[in-house]
């Protein structure tokens, strides 16, 4: 029974350090930019380190190695305190009560203690020598100063849980106080989960080792709980995602990591057992065990995630996250437009025994050209925009079959509307006419594809205008995320003005493809107050717009005087070749005297400079609107 229930708890204590880790990666890839998600990430670190010694050093045998892996568990123990006095500060600053410098000092001299301690370590001031025999486990001797730093823990711990009450305190809703109320308890559970009591507890635990490991079990338990329902918590914090979109990526983080992991080391155990049965090595048995449970867990979950995820979070909302997880694999994009009409085509030469096909659409008046398959040279010759779209005003806007140069035309018209939606042609062979069947196979085939063109426009102008309001949704978001635990934050400029730093990407983005370009055409900067007013002088052309703010915020940065190649106008010049000129980086470069990473340089903080003067543009526009609502 003793060997068991050490087994047991190194399996938890793996876990948890695992867990620990996958959540410390999740931090760093997601939201290391909010000081909550910082903070946390530390306790993770702390958590992570002090498992892991803890579970490699039962299972290991040689006095050296097992007393490093010792030490290195007190030095996740040691920083813990600082790390939840840094997490208690940045939770209570999240609910309006910033640090007036008493807090902040206090944390980082904390770390300074804690950093003192760890010094300690390698001798045996801190903790004493190894006990190797120790039962029911190997432990690291009391000393003096392990009594000192005991206190210290107690008492920075509860400092930290009284600046946590007081956020709690702070909060009104109450889906934040719930959250809340999570982060107090789950702090409290894993700071008394995480100290080793092994130093202070040797003698009981010596005595009665079955109920000191089935209380270390228990607190291992209550360690794994609380750090995912910490996790849970503060996954919330400083992310603009909806609620539903937080839970889901967590809950799928959680399966895929943590829940397989515990999965597997929990089988670890009955590798022995099985190889026995089986009559087959142990060496053997383990990584077959070990690719089996992966295989099977990763179809399992990817089955029923999406289920459990409308289960245990949706519940009313069930229909509406059904579409939009299933929204993705409905949506025409460009590509599966040309892969379907390139079947149609060839479809169509086949019945017809034609070797060239084209599909044209029809864009605000004109038709573009969408796809062609065949000898594309006998269709370079004709022109077709302007005598493609006449040709087929001649016929009427009647469906019907006609002759244009060398190729039979098929209109394609909407289901719905009955308008003209684009047209296919395909190159008349030898025969003058069509038989029956022919042109019954064309009209069917016509009628899938004007399908997948109608489908496809009517989705084009649903994105455009999902597009435009980009912005604004952002805008929505980073406000209903901010205001979570801080009802300040409803009163932001933020839910007037996008982000400094996704500004500065759309205004890249836009500026590289200045001259035309999806970057420019389907750019966020569209959705704009500045760029919206401007649509009225380029009569309701939103590219030409972006093009004209952008030149204008260029403009703005333009010095006085007689333009020169260096000093003040080196910023203007470098915008001015690169993206109005479109002249290559060399040549910019060798003209600008200055290298090619300097000139990288260089144009990186001329785009925020275009940036920060498209922002100043949007304040103006913003401030004109509210003034002519304030007199209204």
């Amino acid at each position: 029974m003793l060997n068991s229930l050490i087994t047991i708890n190194q399996v938890f204590e793996a876990g948890i350090a695992i867990t620990a880790l996958s959540l410390f990666l999740r931090s760093l890839t997601f939201n290391l930019r909010d000081r909550i998600s910082r903070a946390f990430a530390v306790i993770l670190a702390c958590i992570m380190v002090s498992f892991l010694g803890e579970a490699i050093s039962g299972a290991l045998d040689d006095p050296g190695s097992l007393e490093i892996w010792l030490r290195l568990e007190w030095l996740g123990t040691i920083f813990l305190p600082a790390a939840y006095l840094h997490f208690s500060d940045a939770l209570l600053e999240t609910t309006g009560r910033p640090s007036r410098g008493r807090r902040r000092a206090l944390v980082r001299f904390s770390y300074i203690v804690s950093g003192a301690f760890a010094a300690l370590l390698p001798g045996t001031l801190l903790l004493g020598e190894l006990v190797p025999n120790g039962r029911p486990v190997a432990f690291l001797e009391r000393t003096p100063l392990s009594s000192i730093f005991t206190a210290y823990y107690g008492i920075v711990i509860l400092l930290a849980m009284l600046t946590i009450w007081r956020a709690w305190q702070r909060t009104v809703l109450s889906a934040s106080r719930r959250r809340m109320t999570y982060l107090l308890a789950g702090s409290l559970a894993l700071a008394f989960s995480a100290y080793p009591f092994l130093v202070v507890g040797s003698g009981f635990a010596a005595r009665f080792p079955e109920i000191f490991l089935i209380s270390a079990g228990l607190g291992n338990i209550l360690a794994f709980w609380a750090l995912v329902a910490m996790a849970y918590a503060t996954a919330f914090f400083g992310v603009p995602w909806p609620d539903r979109v937080v839970k889901s990526r967590l809950f799928r983080w959680m399966l895929r990591g943590p829940v397989t992991v515990f999965i597997i080391l929990a089988l670890i155990p009955w590798v022995s057992d099985i190889g026995t049965f089986l009559g087959i090595q142990e060496g053997v048995v383990l990584p077959v065990i070990v690719a089996l449970t992966i295989l099977l867990l990763g179809h399992l979950l990817t089955l029923a995630s999406p289920t459990l995820e409308r289960w245990i979070f949706f519940g009313a909302l069930e229909d509406d996250v059904q579409f939009l997880q299933n929204l993705q694999e409905r949506v025409l994009t460009d590509t599966d437009l040309r892969q379907f009409l390139e079947a149609v085509l060839a479809a169509v030469c086949d019945r017809l025994q034609s070797r060239t096909a084209f599909v044209t659409a029809l864009d605000r008046g004109e038709m573009q050209l969408v796809l062609e398959v065949g000898d594309k040279k006998i269709l370079s010759k004709q022109k077709l925009s302007a005598e493609l779209l006449g040709a087929t005003q001649v016929a009427n806007g009647k469906p019907e079959l006609f002759s244009w140069g060398q190729f039979w035309l098929l209109p394609l018209h909407s289901e719905e509307t009955a308008e003209l939606v684009g047209i296919l042609g395909v190159l008349r062979t030898k025969k003058t006419e069509l038989s029956a069947e022919q042109k019954t196979a064309l009209f069917d085939l016509g009628a899938r594809a004007a399908l997948a063109l109608e489908d496809r426009r009517q989705q084009s102008q649903a994105l455009r205008s999902l597009e435009s309001v980009t912005p604004r949704l952002d805008v929505i978001q980073r406000l209903r995320a901010a205001s979570r635990y801080d009802q300040q934050e409803v009163m932001s400029d933020i839910a007037d003005l996008p982000e400094y730093s996704d500004l500065v990407k759309w205004v890249k983005d836009a500026l590289t493809h200045y001259w035309g370009g999806p970057k420019l055409t389907q750019s966020p900067l569209r959705g704009l107050q500045v760029v919206q007013q401007s649509l009225v002088d380029h009569e309701g052309n939103p590219s030409q717009a972006v093009r004209s703010i952008l030149k204008e915020a260029i403009d703005r940065n333009k010095p006085a005087g007689e333009p020169r190649l260096s000093g003040e106008w080196m910023l203007y010049n470098l915008l001015e070749m690169k993206f109005m000129q479109g002249r290559k980086v060399r040549d910019i470069a060798m003209r600008l005297a200055m290298s090619e990473a300097d000139l990288y340089r260089k144009q990186r903080v001329a785009i925020e400079t275009v940036a920060q003067s498209l922002l100043e543009m949007e304040k103006d526009v913003l401030e004109q609107q509210n003034g002519k609502e304030a007199q209204a």
